[in-house]
């Protein structure tokens, strides 16, 4: 597949990475010329520096033959104007563009986006992302990463293994034997930093990160085995009322029961502007590092935080700040990965990662096959791959113990007929299942090879 993806950026840049490793023709377009070849050092894929709304651009970019553009700059406007150009002068058929302008999500002028207007197949919404994984993240607040699948019957729980946990040092297939009735099991395991795909005969130590993918009746029965504890959030103060705060305010505001929350945001104008969307948010102007301000907000009683400014450390200074205050619960949006491995040290519960959200949602768009969800794990370390079985795949008919997966892959769930159930061995697979995968970045390919998906692509 030929792709040009405009923009260079953090979003870009994981893009290229994810599809050049795939071995697809990538050729990236920015007007910056050290990101282009920042990307054209590090990635196997080709450059070209200049702006990509430009018709000259994307004719050397290879706009002629290309099969899909993602339109992912810094600039709606920009985005907007070359899926136009992609579509109006070089006839590509798929084009996906990031808007962050919520006047251009409004749902009442969705219309807009159809081929004879502006001709944009995918919009994609990082903010809109980043607040539902918040969301997420507040549903399961003993995790500290989750992502809903299979139409929601299914999730996959970041876990944090703590000294007393329950199942340390048990081997994952007495985990099965001793509790047979829960729908879950463990499909990768980060220790000492690094992320792989465990054998049935691996144990799970203190201090290990276990990714388990669940049934969703099963979550709490799951989180007890782990030896966490679930409590629903209702009193939550929101640091940062900036676009990504406002839609998670918002999605509070309309969350069943009755949740409290509280904002802090230091932009007066952002503040007012925030005040004037909200209901029931009460909004405070001001710095969220201030612990006067904080105490105001009531962090000393609130089950959760949620620090989510545009500056990560901010974020995590609020989100420590929080935890010295007695909050039980704190959620930092963090854009820099390096960052990550502090997080434990600091106390800080849970992260948000826009950058691998956005990327996340990207891949769903652009995966072959009927591709329902795509999730990236850490640092585009692994993806958790969801997707129905072609009567073309290889898969289709035979017994899961029989299918030929790479090491580094494991089958989360199946569902049949609307039914979601845990994968064992006998279990056949057959056309029209939908089967959740975890794969490390290296077997992603190799994956989608399984799925014999190139066949049902356009």
């Amino acid at each position: 597949m030929k792709v040009i993806i405009c923009g260079a950026g953090q979003v870009g840049w994981q893009i290229a990475r994810h599809l050049s490793g795939e071995h697809n023709d990538v050729t990236v377009v920015d007007n910056n010329p050290d990101l282009v070849r920042r990307a054209t050092d590090t990635l196997d894929v080709q450059g070209i520096a200049g702006f990509a709304s430009y018709p000259d651009v994307l004719e050397r970019a290879g706009a002629r033959d290309a099969d899909m553009i993602i339109a992912a700059t810094h600039s709606d406007e920009v985005n907007m104007v070359t899926c136009q150009v992609a579509h109006s002068v070089f006839s590509i058929q798929r084009k996906i563009a990031r808007l962050r302008a919520k006047s251009y999500l409004n749902a009442i002028y969705s219309d807009l986006y159809r081929r004879d207007h502006l001709p944009i197949d995918v919009v994609i919404s990082p903010e809109r992302e980043v607040a539902a994984a918040a969301m997420q993240r507040l549903r399961a607040p003993a995790a500290f990463d989750t992502e809903v699948f299979m139409d929601g019957r299914a999730q996959l729980l970041g876990i944090h293994v703590d000294e007393d946990c329950p199942v340390v040092n048990t081997p994952l297939r007495q985990l099965t034997e001793l509790f047979s009735t829960l729908r879950a099991i463990v499909v990768g395991i980060r220790r000492d930093g690094t992320l792989f795909a465990p054998e049935p005969g691996d144990q799970l130590f203190p201090g290990d990160a276990a990714y388990v993918f669940c049934h969703a009746d099963d979550v709490n029965r799951t989180m007890e085995v782990f030896g966490k504890k679930e409590k629903r959030q209702e009193r939550v103060v929101i640091v940062g009322g900036g676009n990504v705060g406002l839609e998670v305010a918002k999605a509070l505001e309309g969350r069943a029961g009755r949740t409290r929350a509280k904002m802090i945001e230091k932009n007066r104008k952002n503040a007012e502007k925030a005040a004037e969307a909200l209901e029931r948010t009460i909004v405070l102007n001001g710095d969220g590092l201030d612990r006067g301000l904080m105490i105001e907000a009531g962090i000393d009683k609130a089950d959760a935080m949620l620090a989510v400014t545009d500056d990560d450390k901010t974020n995590l200074l609020a989100a420590v700040r929080a935890k010295s205050e007695g909050c039980p619960f704190v959620i930092a949006l963090i854009n820099d990965p390096s960052l990550l491995p502090m997080l434990p040290h600091l106390g800080i519960d849970a992260h948000i990662n826009p950058r691998a959200t956005t990327v996340s949602s990207i891949l769903r768009h652009i995966r072959y096959g009927r591709i329902r969800q795509v999730y990236s794990i850490g640092d585009a370390e692994a993806e958790v791959i969801e997707t129905e079985v072609l009567s073309t795949s290889p898969m289709a008919g035979q017994m899961l113990r029989d299918i030929a997966f790479p090491e580094g892959v494991l089958v989360g769930a199946v569902a049949k007929n609307g039914e979601v159930m845990r994968p064992s061995g006998a279990l056949r697979i057959e056309a029209g299942d939908t089967i959740a995968i975890f794969a490390m970045a290296k077997d992603v390919r190799e994956v989608e090879r399984l799925m014999q998906v190139s066949i049902d692509y356009f």
